[in-house]
């Protein structure tokens, strides 16, 4: 997944938890470095990191974000 391209814009991601679960989460990608994916959460309202490995899968999302 080359999750660099969703830099600077909101997406839609498939993530993979470490217990194998996988959760779909919409994010405002701010930067990717050393396999680590720093994120705004928009469900939680709050800024995380993910594992760029983990990513299964992305979409851009178009329009408002809520």
């Amino acid at each position: 997944m080359n999750i660099e391209r969703y830099v600077g814009r909101s997406a839609e991601i498939v993530y993979r938890e470490s217990k194998g679960g996988l959760t779909v989460k919409r994010v405002s990608v701010y930067a990717v470095r050393d396999g680590k994916v720093r994120v705004l959460d928009w469900n939680r309202r709050a800024f995380g990191t993910l594992r760029a490995n983990r990513i299964v899968a992305a979409i851009p999302v178009i329009g408002r974000v809520s």
